[in-house]
């Protein structure tokens, strides 16, 4: 099998060396990381509108910020900084609208990757606090509408905003009004990853039932607990939602492959410039056959860049991107990964949760999915209760958890950064629900009252 540099230097030609790309990510147990990823709002504490790239107090003075007073390497496209690495594997990059999202590093436990949320909020409230900025931590815009958001300075974002009404109505909404958090996790092999895959996929809406902190749309309730997951819903059919072939009985890495290639491509990276080639197919790129293209083929690095536009509940990528989630407070960050590491990283928990979603298909994970957006906690999941399946999700995940038996220094294993999943159990109350009830109560019906309490 060749080494990963000899596939990103030989052109694409053959569906194997992407299957081989693929296996070669594999890891051993021993091996095996967390990497978990947040987005927030930032907003104007004067007038609660979104922050903006340029000027004074945009991002851009941000993200400089950071870089001089931490020292992180600037991440740039075409002289204008769009991200930053810091020196511990992690990256600080700009959704299309200014969500600003911490990508993690790779880290061996759950002690770790929230310390890590931890110094990244405090570095972030260092750099913002004599800018009158402020943080949300929801999973949609609750406010401010398409025209009110500025958008970020990155090529591929232009050609996708240009793309995207093409396939679906609420696609710009996504890319411009929605926060998510989500975890990456290793696989062992491709048996491994079959597991991990199906078992997440299916139970994905129960998290996002769990997670569900986005009631609000244009300034009042939407009748949704999740309004970002129902916006994925109609966002580009192509690309999103719940593939089925995860569920046939030969799914593996051919399979995937076989589904990557079906999504239609965006762009082409090429220098600092991304070229549009939206629509077009990426096996024709393979054959030499691409439209501007002609007798042209991908590389490796063109084939990352595809996988990235692809945008299902579950997504593999050299590693698995649990993707369902809303964003939210500190606490429920690091929940998000400590609810996937206890039911996937412990192979008696995996097995439980592999029983729990015994019989369920696609069709079930996608109804599943518009339930948990519209009722969360009370919508249904199969033939039963999205509570309970979620009672038992959490109990399979904190025994995981205590299998793993990770200790800080004060000798606490992991199962801590679940606490705010079982008072959401105990409660039946989402964070939703809770916005929803203040609204309604000590808020008085304003809406603004939000960017107070949910403030990092």
């Amino acid at each position: 099998m060749p080494d990963n540099n000899s596939l990103h230097m030989q052109p694409i030609t053959q569906k194997s060396q992407m299957v081989d790309w693929l296996s070669g990510q594999a890891k051993p147990p021993s091996q095996w990381r967390i990497g978990t990823e947040h987005e927030k709002f930032l907003f104007h504490k004067q007038d609660n509108r979104p922050v903006g790239y340029e000027g004074a107090r945009g991002i851009e003075t941000i993200l400089n910020r950071l870089q001089a007073e931490y020292q992180m390497a600037p991440i740039m496209e075409k002289g204008q900084i769009i991200g930053l690495k810091d020196n511990q594997g992690g990256s600080i990059t700009l959704e299309p609208g200014g969500q600003l999202e911490l990508s993690g590093a790779p880290l061996e436990n759950l002690h770790q990757t929230c310390k890590e949320t931890g110094t990244h909020l405090k570095q972030m409230k260092h750099v913002i606090s004599d800018l009158d900025i402020g943080m949300l931590g929801v999973g949609f815009q609750p406010v401010w509408g398409r025209d009110d958001i500025s958008w970020m300075p990155k090529g591929r974002y232009k050609i996708m905003r240009e793309y995207m009404p093409k396939r679906g109505n609420l696609g710009l909404d996504m890319m411009l009004r929605s926060c998510t958090v989500q975890v990456n996790l290793d696989y062992a092999d491709e048996q491994d990853m079959v597991r991990k895959f199906r078992t997440s996929l299916a139970l994905q809406p129960v998290a996002t039932a769990l997670f569900a902190n986005s009631p609000f749309k244009d300034g009042k309730p939407s009748g949704l607990k999740s309004t970002r997951a129902h916006v994925w819903t109609d966002t580009d059919p192509d690309r999103c939602g719940v593939p089925p072939i995860v569920f046939d009985s030969g799914f593996g890495y051919e399979a995937w492959i076989d589904y990557i290639l079906d999504v239609p491509m965006y762009f082409l990276h090429r220098g600092e410039d991304y070229v549009d080639v939206s629509g077009l197919s990426f096996a024709d790129f393979m054959a030499g056959r691409l439209k501007g293209f002609e007798g042209q083929y991908p590389s490796l690095h063109d084939f990352e860049d595809h996988i990235t536009t692809a945008f299902p509940e579950v997504r593999l990528k050299g590693y698995l991107e649990m993707r369902g989630a809303d964003s939210g407070s500190w606490n429920n960050i690091c929940a998000l990964p400590a609810l996937w590491v206890g039911a996937l990283y412990d192979d008696e928990a995996l097995s439980r949760a592999e029983e729990l979603v015994a019989g369920i298909t696609a069709d079930d994970v996608e109804n599943a999915r518009h339930s948990a957006a519209t009722d969360g906690l009370a919508g249904k999941f199969g033939d039963h209760l999205m509570i309970d399946i979620a009672r038992q999700f959490v109990d399979i995940a904190s025994d995981g958890l205590k299998a793993r038996a990770r200790l800080d220094s004060s000798g606490t294993d992991e199962r801590g950064f679940l606490s705010p999943l079982k008072t959401i159990l105990k409660t039946e109350q989402t964070n939703a629900d809770l916005m929803l009830a203040a609204f309604d109560g000590e808020w008085q019906g304003d809406i603004h009252k939000i960017f107070v309490h949910h403030d990092f």
